[in-house]
């Protein structure tokens, strides 16, 4: 339901060097009067229409904090928006926060809104059965992408590299029809591609992101100034994530039907791709913020999506990782929420 590219990021840093000096003075405004909304960007993936029941129940009046949420139909656009400074905050990928983090633009990712779980996979033809059998087949992703990334850690664990397959460089939006049509051997997709892909391409599921849990973390991102001149704002924008996810464990049936219809997707279907990700409690964000040695750890997942993107030459330099993660809100949020 997302796209996940880096490549647009790279063609804004420019883009965003130029407008953030001329627009420089509007968001000091913004920052300095808390009375000012804070702009809060989404695009379609069921982990982020959880903003809609917040918005619905009223959990950011409830903490006493002004939000807009801008809707993006197509994700890419709310990276731009995030780079030029159009909008204050935005839900997307780690890997999408690596190529701003990498050219100094100052970013502060937050909260782990969820990973992915299930939702990206290699899809097959029934023909094959594992993925040794993938060897010299034609597999399609695109290029620079986490799913790309999937491809390849799927590839590892079957003792192959990319060379030992055809790999064709196919946006999702392509590569799920070229599936269905019979011209792909494998492809690597997120739904909802991947399930349309199994159901109507005949095709059966071998690896996906399950099978590699905090690969594809999904967060939300602010403005670095933001997080220093509102920190308040933004610690009560996190206790509205976690009312509404509250609120989501005891009225079920109400939050996705809410959920469901700001999707614009019928509540079964909307179901099924929620339950493809794992949304992130907050137990889980205050772990994921720790730094570890497996993919359950943002810094570690950071580290070897940068080291994959460097490798693609998508990346010129590997930024550290504490200068875009801050998880002291979550651990904040998680003291005051105990007491």
């Amino acid at each position: 339901m997302r796209q996940k590219t880096i490549f647009l990021m790279l063609a804004v840093l420019l883009t965003f060097t130029v407008i953030s000096g001329c627009g420089s003075k509007e968001a000091s405004t913004q920052a300095g009067g808390s009375k000012e909304p804070i702009k809060l960007a989404l695009s379609p993936w069921p982990g982020w229409f959880v903003w809609y029941l917040v918005k619905e129940k009223g959990f950011f009046e409830k903490n006493g904090v002004n939000v807009d949420l801008v809707w993006f139909p197509v994700y890419s656009d709310s990276l731009s928006a995030l780079a030029s400074g159009k909008v204050d905050a935005n839900s997307q990928t780690l890997s999408d926060t690596l190529a701003p983090a990498s050219k100094g633009i100052k970013l502060k990712a937050v909260l782990v809104n969820d990973n992915s779980n299930g939702g990206d996979g290699v899809v097959v033809k029934p023909s094959i059965n594992s993925l040794k059998d993938l060897k010299g087949k034609k597999v399609a992703t695109e290029l620079g992408t986490v799913d790309h990334l999937l491809m390849l850690t799927a590839l590892e664990k079957a003792g192959l590299a990319e060379k030992d397959v055809t790999y064709t460089n196919m946006t999702v939006n392509d590569a799920g029809p070229a599936f269905i049509a019979g011209n792909l051997d494998a492809a690597v997709l997120w739904e909802p591609f991947l399930s349309k892909a199994i159901q109507e391409g005949k095709g059966k599921l071998l690896f996906s992101s399950k099978d590699t849990p905090g690969l594809i973390p999904d967060l939300l991102v602010f403005k670095e100034e933001i997080t220093k001149n509102r920190p308040d704002d933004v610690k009560k924008i996190i206790n509205a994530w976690f009312d509404a996810l509250d609120y989501w464990k005891a009225n079920p049936e109400e939050s996705l039907k809410i959920m469901a219809k700001a999707a614009e997707t019928p509540i079964d279907e909307y179901k099924a791709g929620v339950d493809s990700v794992k949304i992130f409690q907050l137990e889980d964000n205050v772990k994921a913020f720790t730094k570890g040695d497996s993919y359950e750890s943002l810094a570690f997942t950071s580290g070897k999506t940068a080291e994959f993107l460097k490798g693609l030459d998508m990346l010129s330099t590997i930024p550290k990782a504490e200068t875009f993660l801050d998880g002291h809100f979550v651990e904040e949020v998680m003291k005051e929420r105990k007491k």
